[in-house]
């Protein structure tokens, strides 16, 4: 009896007479379908926004699992797919390659470049990149799912996993080979923000990332209220006139000094006096007050905005060399360099300049300086540069002039205009500024 005829060789044999370019076309057809997924499950897995990876972590499921676990090492991911993209696109070549050579016999040789060059990149390009990426950060969690289980059996799968291997770590020696520290100064990245400002920034965006920048390089007294500008009490008065000074002043800490302002001995909460509202005038109220944090002057705000957030304060004396008070600065204060002002319903509106147009202005001269360049929109460090101790405008015009200049009496600085308006034999009041042009 004759044996039965073998399936696979009637297969093989069949197969024998289909030409060769129709079989490589179909392949070429495969491996593009497979281009397309590999690229989508690209865009898919990296356009997963964080609800929907915690929607995955509440699931608890193996594809879940699966998808996060290949999202936890991003570098393998797209090694991963960077393989597996890159042998299908060169498949896809080598075998349209091929196919050209049959059909475009006779043809020139920059003819075939062309069409080989063109054609094939063009065909890789929409159907195996552009399309299938914006299908798949559409569709990113059905993607995801689809492919989840494929890609967790291929990244296993040798050589695949063998050339991943090799990829991840040589990236890894040669990013140590050139690994080097990039240190940038502030005046450089204040410059960047300078020439990246666009149109979308707006205005205030734009100066929260200048008040960032600037934030390291402010000192506590450059932003602090000067001494006599500060609502402090003394340790000698009754109790019924410490609870009369604290509602008229309206603040929730205030400074307690011995004999003279400049000596503070401590610190008086609101909340403290109120358990003991209804005492006598006698109460020893002094038992009540909370030890003074000092720093100097040049204390750099970022540093201090760390010490208050140890200590859990919100407000410090600024001392001088000999150890005097010479004002105080608050949480508010160093959180306001970077946000701007910072109002509530209790602080009061005081005008502390006058817009007379765009390029004359009235301050008064307890004007802090760092105020005056956000009024008038300049850098400063023209004028930080030569402002001595001053903190304050009218204290600049002194340490420029060497004396209190009298009504009238001007200075000129950089392009800005500083002009006496209003003045006594102990400080100046009132400036008139000026911005001046070039030909000015």
């Amino acid at each position: 009896m004759p044996d039965p005829p073998d399936p696979t060789s009637s297969f093989f044999s069949n197969l024998h007479w289909i030409p060769a370019d129709t079989i490589y076309s179909v392949v070429i057809v495969l491996l593009l379908l497979l281009a397309a997924i590999t690229t989508s499950s690209e865009s898919a897995f990296f356009s997963l926004n964080p609800a929907e990876k915690d929607k995955l972590k509440a699931e608890d499921s193996k594809v879940s699992k699966i998808i996060l676990d290949l999202l936890s090492n991003p570098r393998e991911l797209i090694a991963l797919l960077l393989i597996s993209i890159n042998f299908v696109n060169v498949g896809i070549v080598i075998l349209s390659t091929m196919i050209l050579d049959d059909v475009m016999v006779g043809k020139s040789e920059t003819t075939k470049f062309l069409v080989e060059v063109f054609g094939i990149t063009l065909m890789i390009l929409i159907t195996g990149e552009v399309i299938p990426k914006i299908y798949g950060a559409g569709n990113a969690m059905k993607v995801a799912r689809v492919m989840a289980l494929p890609m967790n059996y291929v990244r296993r799968m040798p050589p695949i996993s063998w050339l991943k291997w090799l990829l991840l770590n040589g990236s890894s020696f040669i990013g140590k080979m050139g690994k080097k520290s990039i240190q940038i100064s502030s005046d450089e990245l204040e410059y960047a923000i300078a020439i990246t400002k666009e149109e979308s920034t707006s205005e205030d965006e734009h100066k929260l990332l200048e008040g960032i920048v600037k934030f390291g390089k402010t000192e506590a007294d450059q932003i602090m209220t000067p001494r006599i500008e500060v609502a402090a009490i003394s340790e000698d008065l009754k109790f019924n006139e410490v609870i009369r000074f604290v509602i008229d002043a309206g603040y929730s800490r205030i400074p307690v000094y011995k004999e003279t302002s400049d000596n503070i001995v401590g610190i008086i909460y609101i909340k403290d006096l109120l358990p003991f509202l209804g005492q006598t005038e006698d109460f020893d109220w002094k038992s009540l007050l909370r030890e003074p944090f000092f720093v100097p002057e040049n204390k750099k705000i970022d540093d201090l905005l760390q010490e208050f957030r140890t200590i859990k304060m919100h407000m410090a004396i600024v001392v001088d060399e000999y150890g005097g008070a010479n004002g105080i600065v608050t949480l508010e204060d160093i959180l306001e360099e970077i946000v701007g002002d910072i109002t509530d319903e209790y602080d009061e509106e005081d005008i502390e300049f006058k817009r007379l147009d765009d390029k004359n202005f009235l301050f008064e001269g307890r004007t802090a300086l760092k105020d005056f360049y956000k009024v008038i929109d300049i850098d400063g460090d023209a004028f930080e540069n030569d402002k001595g101790a001053s903190e304050t405008l009218g204290g600049f015009i002194v340490e420029r002039s060497g004396r209190i200049l009298k009504n009238k009496e001007f200075i000129v600085h950089s392009n800005v205009k500083l002009s006496v308006e209003s003045s006594d034999k102990r400080r100046i009041k009132w400036i008139k500024v000026e911005i001046l042009s070039s030909q000015d």
